[in-house]
């Protein structure tokens, strides 16, 4: 079984695909991001998802991509900003190099965009975001080893700093 060298974890526009595949370039390791996992399996873009099959049905596919790839991928891993709030996420976790991607909510408007396809944001984005990031800083903090603050940082300045954290 391979372990992943570092786990992504943070609300949406932290900068979790930015960050992490910079940082995976810094290692010399392939990058995964969940979210992508996801759009494979199903044959399709995560809002065709929830329009097609409801929320639901997503965060089982969910689930199941984020415990195949903890227990498959060596590389760098990024979970989707809601992966956390599935009890059996947030234990599969436990043991993992975990860093929390810290944005608050004037930097992850502007990262995000309000007129992207995050269906979770398509009815008042500003005020969803904020409801998002409320309800899962908890539990990011639960999961994770390491918290490192995006707001106003380059990417590269960002994996630098993880490079640091993960060095012995």
């Amino acid at each position: 079984m391979t372990k992943p060298v570092c786990v992504l974890v943070g609300a949406p526009g932290s900068g979790k695909t930015t960050v992490g595949e910079e940082l995976a370039a810094r290692l010399g390791v392939d990058f995964r991001d969940t979210d992508a996992d996801i759009e494979a399996l199903a044959g399709k873009p995560i809002p065709e998802i929830f329009i097609d099959e409801g929320e639901a049905h997503f965060r089982t596919l969910e689930r199941a991509a984020v415990a195949a790839a903890l227990a498959s991928h060596g590389g760098v891993l990024a979970l989707g900003g809601g992966a956390v709030l599935a009890e059996e996420n947030r234990a599969a976790l436990v043991g993992h190099t975990v860093v929390h991607l810290s944005v608050e909510l004037p930097d992850a408007v502007k990262r995000v965009g309000l007129s992207t396809g995050r269906p979770l944001l398509a009815i008042n984005p500003r005020a969803t975001l904020k409801h998002l990031m409320d309800q899962r800083r908890p539990l990011y903090a639960e999961v994770a080893t390491a918290t490192v603050v995006t707001d106003g940082r380059a990417p590269e300045e960002i994996a630098a700093e993880i490079v640091g954290l993960l060095k012995p």
